[in-house]
């Protein structure tokens, strides 16, 4: 058996999980599903402690009772 211990190094995973790189993936995955779910949805991009965050949201009323109804942010996701 090998003695190898492995040591993660957190600040460089917490770097690159808030690196404009991952921002912009981020974004393009969010964009792809918010054109998905149709009109009436929007995107943001926050950084956080840790990482980066994308979100897709209904914005208006009519998506608000689609999303609720149907799921549509959910399925556009996956």
């Amino acid at each position: 058996m090998s003695k190898f211990k492995f040591k993660l190094n957190q600040e460089g995973v917490r770097d690159l999980l808030k690196s404009e790189e991952m921002q912009s993936i981020l974004m393009e995955k969010a964009s792809s599903a918010r054109d998905r779910c149709g009109d009436g949805y929007s995107t943001s991009l926050h950084v956080g402690k840790n990482r980066a965050n994308a979100s897709v949201m209904a914005e208006t009323i009519e998506a608000r009772k689609d999303n609720s109804k149907n799921n549509t942010i959910l399925k556009a996701v996956r």
